[in-house]
């Protein structure tokens, strides 16, 4: 832009924001609101059913405009951390339960429906840090720490399943001094951590000698092994690999071709 009486020099006007001078962006506020209610939650400080900080009172600690807590609350609506009841305010939602996965990973409960006796014994329960090809794999950082679990389910007498479990402490740090007298891992989780997306692979493979010992079958015997992953949001909160002798336990679904993945049932079957 030319300034009158410039002889045609060429001025230009840069406005530097103080963020920008000291190489920071600033957070949007609605973010910083989203992630502080998404860490309490996570944490287990806000457990399901506990209330939400009124809208207005947010407007005040945060010291902006109404609209700006109203995305917040919406978009941890959309994440499924929260619901909001007309009337009431808005609350922790309660964990998801969806039976395209988790049906399969509750052996307890499908025992339990099938009228057979389940019970389970937590074999090993150790906090690691992850290398760098594990952490890789798990999409999270080296160093970062873990809960190992390796868990024996044992229905009418006889070993049905063994899981070897990985849990993130991260994102689920009240794993951190859980010692699961009272539930397994898998039913412990659903009750205290809400997720988002979940992925699972079944495959056949041969017993190995550690799993031979622990399901009391002979080593290269045929197996149906279930990896399942689940995140919360980004972040991974478990992963898991359950084996089952394959003369003991089926997977089971009914599939519609109409209907989108979560409208299709799956579940095992204990034999």
């Amino acid at each position: 832009m030319c300034r009158p009486g410039s002889l045609g020099r060429e001025f230009r006007v840069y406005i530097v924001s103080p963020a920008a001078r000291w190489g920071r962006v600033l957070e949007p506020i609605y973010l910083r609101i989203f992630k502080d209610i998404e860490a309490k939650i996570l944490a287990g400080d806000w457990r399901p059913g506990h209330r939400i900080p009124r809208e207005h009172d947010l407007v005040d600690d945060y010291g902006c405009s109404r609209m700006t807590v109203s995305k917040a609350m919406t978009a941890l609506v959309d994440r499924g951390l929260v619901v909001r009841k007309r009337k009431t305010g808005s609350f922790v939602a309660s964990p998801q339960i969806d039976r395209t996965v988790m049906d399969i990973q509750d052996i307890g409960t499908e025992a339990t429906l099938a009228g057979y006796e389940h019970r389970y014994e937590i074999l090993t329960r150790k906090i690691e840090t992850l290398g760098s090809v594990e952490a890789a794999q798990l999409d999270s950082t080296s160093g970062a720490e873990v809960l190992r679990i390796q868990c024996l389910h044992i229905v009418d007498g006889k070993p049905t399943a063994v899981e070897r479990r990985i849990i993130l402490l991260d994102t689920v740090p009240l794993a951190r001094d859980e010692s699961f007298a009272t539930a397994p891992p898998a039913k412990w989780l659903l009750s205290q951590v809400p997720w988002s997306r979940a992925k699972h692979v079944i495959r056949a493979v041969s017993a190995d000698a550690a799993t031979a010992r622990i399901l009391e079958i002979d080593r290269g015997e045929p197996c149906l092994n279930l990896i399942r992953q689940t995140w919360q949001n980004d972040r991974m909160v478990t992963y898991v690999e359950i084996t089952h002798p394959g003369d003991r336990f089926q997977f089971a679904g009914i599939f519609h071709p109409a209907e989108n993945l979560r409208n299709v049932g799956s579940h095992g079957e204990v034999w």
